[in-house]
C-alpha cells in the first residue's frame, strides 16, 4: 500500500520509546486528516475513501499504544491481569483533606 503521507508509511519502524512512538502517530493522523480534507475538497472519492481508511488505522494504533501510559501495549511488556487495576487515587478515596 502506498502511503498518502510520508509520516504514515507503515513500513517505517515504529519508535521504542513510548512517547517517540506517540508523537509519530499523532503526525501521522493530523496529516492523513489534512490529506482527507484535502482530497474530499477535490472531490477524489475513491483516494479520500483509501486515506480515511488509513488514518483509521492509525487512530486505531494510537488507541492501542495509549492503553497504559506505562508502555504495557509496547512489545514485549507483559500486564499485570492478577491484580485489578486501583481506582482509588482516581477518585481520591483514601486521600486526607486539608
Amino acid at each position: 500500500m502506498t502511503p498518502f503521507t510520508p509520516s504514515s508509511d507503515t513500513r517505517a519502524p515504529i519508535p521504542d520509546h513510548a512517547g517517540a512512538r506517540l508523537d509519530r502517530i499523532a503526525s501521522a493522523v493530523a496529516t492523513l486528516a489534512a490529506e482527507e480534507r484535502r482530497l474530499h475538497r477535490l472531490g477524489l472519492e475513491a483516494a479520500e475513501r483509501r486515506c480515511r481508511e488509513q488514518r483509521r488505522y492509525w487512530e486505531f494504533l494510537a488507541a492501542v499504544f495509549a492503553l497504559d501510559g506505562a508502555g504495557a501495549a509496547s512489545p514485549g511488556a507483559a500486564a499485570d491481569v492478577t491484580r485489578p487495576p486501583d481506582w482509588r487515587g482516581a477518585f481520591g478515596i483514601g486521600e486526607e483533606r486539608s
